[in-house]
């Protein structure tokens, strides 16, 4: 089953990152964008074609959370970061091959890790509201510093308060898949109510940025937290040896380091 989950959560980092830069190209073809002209997205058809490709996305997710563990799903979601990177380099130098493979190599470590340590558990009603909590809270503390910045940091700030918001979707995928036929109907509400902060985040986000940088603010974040929530909160990291979070962290750091010169790769690039 966890073979089959990483496979699914493989084939949704494609997508995820396929439908960016889709979704992208359509709300940079509109201006101004605000919460009020959100409708306007439908007039794009590269913003639909993206929507379409993100909606596979969730579904995978969506099955690849209901059969493993969160941490070792929500980790493959940062892979769509090298995945968009090759697929919009327009040539390849020696920094942007060494930031994705660092970046794709401290993915698959930590996932290989947490395959093989960490312990399913169920999402408790007390684990579910303490972790919507902390997210509401890094949630508006994005939402303050995009409301005095612009461009690049506005961009990025939406992307990691995106990616927080994201990261209790996952939990909260994981908490209404594992408890069918019965519904928990405060954790599909919040689960709703997240989706969809971050989804209207993103947009935002590309408004403001490129989507490189976006993908990478909350493909990182979305994983870091959905992790520490699933290893921290939940217990799925109970049975793992001192050795063994060593790895994990040292796999994480990787990782962020890694899209880290992504972005600023990136970033270079278009002020150039």
């Amino acid at each position: 089953m966890v073979g089959i989950a990483i496979l699914c959560a493989v084939l949704a980092a494609g997508c995820s990152a396929l439908g960016a830069m889709w979704q992208h190209a359509g709300v940079r073809e509109l201006s101004d964008l605000k919460l009020t002209s959100a409708y306007r997205l439908m007039s794009s058809r590269l913003w639909v074609f993206g929507f379409l490709v993100l909606f596979a996305c969730a579904i995978l997710q969506i099955v690849a959370l209901a059969l493993a563990p969160v941490s070792v799903v929500a980790p493959l979601n940062a892979l769509a970061i090298p995945i968009i990177a090759v697929a919009r380099a327009r040539r390849f130098s020696g920094l942007l091959a060494s930031a994705v493979l660092v970046a794709t190599a401290g993915i698959v470590v930590f996932v290989s890790i947490t395959a093989g340590s960490a312990v399913p558990t169920d999402v408790s009603p007390k684990v579910a509201l303490q972790a919507g909590q902390l997210v509401v809270a890094g949630v508006l503390v994005c939402v303050v510093v995009a409301t005095f910045t612009s461009d690049a940091v506005r961009a990025l700030a939406l992307a990691v308060g995106a990616g927080i918001a994201y990261g209790l979707v996952a939990v909260l995928v994981r908490d209404v898949t594992t408890t069918l036929p019965e519904i928990e109907w405060i954790s599909l509400l919040g689960l709703v109510v997240a989706f969809l902060t971050g989804a209207w985040f993103i947009q935002l986000g590309y408004a403001a940025g490129p989507p490189d940088l976006v993908v990478a603010g909350q493909t990182v974040v979305n994983p870091i937290v959905a992790a520490w929530i699933g290893i921290k909160l939940l217990g799925e990291g109970s049975g793992m040896s001192g050795l063994t979070q060593v790895g994990l962290v040292v796999s994480a750091i990787a990782a962020v380091t890694g899209t880290v010169v992504l972005a600023h790769y990136y970033r270079a690039r278009v002020s150039a």
